[in-house]
């Protein structure tokens, strides 16, 4: 079972995660410093540019990266939009790219208490800035839940599903990062906006 989020319900929770920044400072929300730790399989991912944007939210027809994951799975990153609110949204697909069923790894969800009290998500993705030298992890609303798509447990064989992820924005001098979700290769991916 996946769940999806439409747009509205987007903004509402960049709105409520904005609004919990402000309640405990940018330093809650942000990422800390680069602690210098790489996930397994740090492996190049294919990348393309100049891809014309579609009608379905800013998203391209050519992904911006694709990262192959465990049992076929298959993350295709299709937009990194930097919001006015000071957040960027990492928007894509994961695809069974597989012939039989695929249960989605809990790493995914990463390793925080918090995360994995509120079930299966891709919580564990991060976007790295390299010359800024700072991670920066999913955002969280006031009661814990990570701003990326949840209920992710399993995709049935040639399945693809709709995903997002938010996070806190780096610098605007900050073009271009390095996306890492646990299992998947790293991504060196643009921001737009």
């Amino acid at each position: 079972m996946s769940i999806r989020f439409t747009a509205k319900a987007r903004r509402g929770m960049v709105a409520l995660a904005a609004a919990a920044c402000l309640a405990v400072g940018v330093a809650g929300c942000g990422g800390g410093g680069d602690d210098g730790k790489k996930p397994e399989g740090s492996a190049s991912a294919t990348r393309s540019g100049g891809s014309k944007p579609s009608a379905q939210e800013g998203q391209s027809d050519e992904p911006l990266a694709e990262l192959k994951g465990p049992s076929g799975l298959l993350l295709s990153i299709t937009s990194v939009q930097r919001d006015a609110g000071g957040f960027v949204t990492v928007n894509g697909a994961l695809k069974n790219d597989s012939g039989s069923a695929a249960i989605i790894p809990s790493s995914v969800r990463g390793n925080e208490t918090e995360i994995i009290r509120n079930g299966s998500s891709l919580g564990g993705a991060t976007l790295v800035d390299s010359k800024g030298k700072k991670r920066y992890y999913v955002l969280r609303d006031t009661d814990g839940r990570p701003l990326t798509t949840t209920g992710l447990t399993s995709l049935k064989a040639g399945e693809e599903t709709q995903v997002f992820m938010q996070f806190p924005a780096p610098p605007a001098a900050t073009s271009e990062v390095d996306f890492q979700l646990p299992g998947f290769p790293t991504a060196s991916i643009q921001i737009s906006g």
